[in-house]
């Protein structure tokens, strides 16, 4: 199992990358919806995966 630092690097990434997707994906939304929409369904599924994560890291946290 990752440690406590790990995992809180892994969800600093997740949210830079999150930021970064829909950044691109409102510039694109007018001249490539498709890819706009492509865009919004990765950072929503990295979004999922960052509530997991920091969840994960609450009861890590809890824990000690």
């Amino acid at each position: 199992m990752p440690s406590l630092a790990q995992m809180n690097g892994s969800l600093h990434i997740h949210n830079f990358y999150i930021g970064k997707l829909k950044a691109k994906q409102e510039q694109l939304f007018d001249s490539d919806p498709e890819l706009a929409m492509l865009l919004d369904n990765v950072a929503a599924v990295l979004s999922e995966h960052a509530v997991v994560l920091a969840d994960d890291i609450a009861d890590l946290e809890c824990d000690d």
